[in-house]
């Protein structure tokens, strides 16, 4: 078997997000005694990153409170002192609060979403529109720039979320500024969000032809989506996000026990497809990751 790191699959797990409840899943956390706990989880299962958006503990909303950040990344330092944080950039009502946690903890890794679109939860074998009809996932040109310029001076490596291919162009022709981007870049490709593409072998070829050669990919879906898209970027040489932020159940259509549950089912799959699991020093290797 090919020792190298091309034959590297790095897995990750967001293990929260914005929207997925304890009444969806029980084992969403909220606590920053529950992410620590499920990203040692993780981590033991195979996962080198986790994604976080920190919750109310009382709400179980997601916040952009410093102190309650703050608590959640001490939680998983403790628990799982070698895996790498991922932070979340899209929580906040402003700008200055969705900069502030990457000026603030000077992540490895955060999420850089890059259009603005429509986003709410749907049904989609009925077209009913379910929550958030009326959601529109601000990320204009101004936004984009400032998160980009803040993540540069903290070498944080942005993760350019992709969930349509305006949010792809839309990078490429920032990317002509000089020095705006740190290359290679790394994309995640998000599929099945209502108001993103749907994945399909078409959609992720055609984002795979327009990004740029040297760049690190992975890729993410919601609901059933996650497994498509991981089964092929693991066929393809891509990455693998897993996590109850995207999707509470399993392949069987069964609840996951957590994260972690799909972090175990990324590792089968990545041995299926003739691929190794990175390794945390690996992982900073694949993703270029600054500090």
């Amino acid at each position: 078997m090919v020792n190298d790191l091309s034959n590297k699959l790095v897995i990750s797990a967001a293990l929260a997000g914005s929207m997925t409840m304890k009444s969806q899943n029980p084992a969403v956390p909220y606590t920053p005694e529950e992410f620590g706990e499920e990203a040692k989880k993780c981590f033991d299962a195979g996962a080198t990153t986790v994604h976080i958006h920190a919750r109310d503990p009382a709400t179980g909303f997601s916040t952009p409170d410093l102190d309650r950040i703050r608590a959640v990344v001490s939680a998983i330092h403790d628990k799982a002192p070698e895996i790498i944080i991922n932070i979340t950039s899209s929580v906040g009502a402003t700008v200055e609060q969705r900069v502030a946690p990457t000026k603030t903890f000077k992540p490895l890794l955060a999420s850089l979403n890059t259009n603005s679109m429509n986003f709410s939860l749907g049904n989609f074998k009925t077209g009913e529109v379910v929550a958030n009809a009326d959601g529109v996932f601000r990320n204009t040109f101004h936004i984009i720039q400032i998160l980009s310029k803040a993540m540069k001076e903290a070498k944080t490596k942005p993760e350019l979320e992709i969930y349509d291919f305006g949010g792809l162009y839309n990078i490429l022709f920032l990317d002509k500024q000089e020095g705006l981007f740190e290359h290679p870049l790394h994309f995640q490709f998000v599929f099945g969000a209502l108001g993103g593409v749907p994945f399909a072998l078409q959609n992720l070829a055609g984002f795979l032809n327009l990004m740029p050669s040297d760049s690190s990919w992975s890729v993410c879906g919601v609901a059933k989506d996650q497994f498509k898209a991981g089964l092929c970027a693991a066929a393809m040489g891509g990455h693998i996000r897993v996590g109850l932020e995207d999707n509470i159940r399993m392949p069987d259509g069964g609840k996951a026990k957590g994260s972690w549950e799909q972090v175990e089912w990324a590792v089968k799959v990545t041995k299926l497809a003739g691929r190794e699991v990175a390794t945390p020093d690996e992982t900073r290797k694949i993703f270029n990751l600054l500090q």
